[in-house]
């Protein structure tokens, strides 16, 4: 059974990352993407597990919630994993089975990638749980203001994007709901060869689709009879604004790179 997505999701709050600026936590995210790359020792790994942890302390969201949220991607995690495991032939050997031997840079890099995979999935789930829609919409808008002098149709494309995020974990449980419908009428989709598994799977995407486009079609819709024309002479109800707090967390985002940038092999 299909666990629950909370990517895309938003968890209204008052913590200290729910008062940011969309603005500072988009750019926070992309930079942190960025920088997770430059981690590739003990030290700089600890670092960027300890700074992850310390975000969704002030988060205030129960790590419980986002660990149970990592679920849809622990396969993902775990094949990354083994890859590694496998092929990466670096050190000394760990233990030698005659057809395996797991040799101790495979099992590091194994371990490395996964927590880049982790802090990265992470960092990214606090964005879309501590912002609303309309804030991502906004605040990317804003963001990618300058490009309008490139006849660029920047607020319909923030505004795909925050659609696209917002329908991540509305497909999610739809699929959850067509997938327990078929079980209650007797299809098995959780046992059996890969190949049976395959097959069972086929038929949930016809309905899938048909919900989908149902529901792109009522959007619509509800945007055309409310009078939406485009992003041309729209107002905000919610203004925009930059304080302390989101200077602070470019000033962290700044310290952790520089940490990592001294620590780094």
């Amino acid at each position: 059974m299909m666990e629950k997505m909370i990517f895309g999701r938003f968890i209204p709050g008052d913590s200290f990352v729910h008062q940011l600026d969309p603005r500072s936590k988009l750019i926070f995210t992309f930079i942190f993407v960025i920088i997770v790359f430059l981690a590739n020792n003990t030290i700089t790994y600890c670092l960027l597990l300890a700074f992850t942890l310390l975000a969704i302390l002030i988060s205030k969201i129960r790590l419980y919630f986002l660990v149970n949220g990592l679920k849809p991607v622990i396969i993902l995690i775990i094949f990354t994993f083994l890859i590694h495991i496998l092929f990466t032939r670096e050190g000394s050997v760990l233990f030698d089975l005659g057809f395996l031997k797991v040799y101790e840079g495979g099992l590091r890099q194994g371990i490395f990638i996964s927590i880049r995979f982790t802090v990265l999935v992470f960092m990214t789930t606090i964005l879309t749980l501590t912002t609303s829609p309309i804030s991502i919409t906004d605040g990317l808008e804003v963001l990618l203001n300058p490009l309008k002098k490139l006849k660029l149709p920047i607020h319909e494309l923030a505004l795909m994007m925050s659609i696209a995020l917002r329908f991540i974990p509305t497909l999610m449980d739809e699929t959850d709901k067509i997938m327990k419908a078929q079980m209650a009428r007797g299809s098995d989709l959780g046992s059996g060869p890969i190949k049976d598994r395959v097959k069972a799977v086929v038929p949930l995407l016809v309905p899938l689709f048909v919900s989908a486009f149902k529901r792109a079609e009522d959007l619509a819709t509800a945007m055309e009879v409310r009078g939406y024309r485009g992003g041309e002479g729209r107002t905000r109800y919610r203004k925009l604004k930059w304080d302390a707090k989101d200077t602070i967390c470019i000033f962290a985002l700044v310290f952790i790179t520089a940490l990592l940038i001294f620590f780094r092999s």
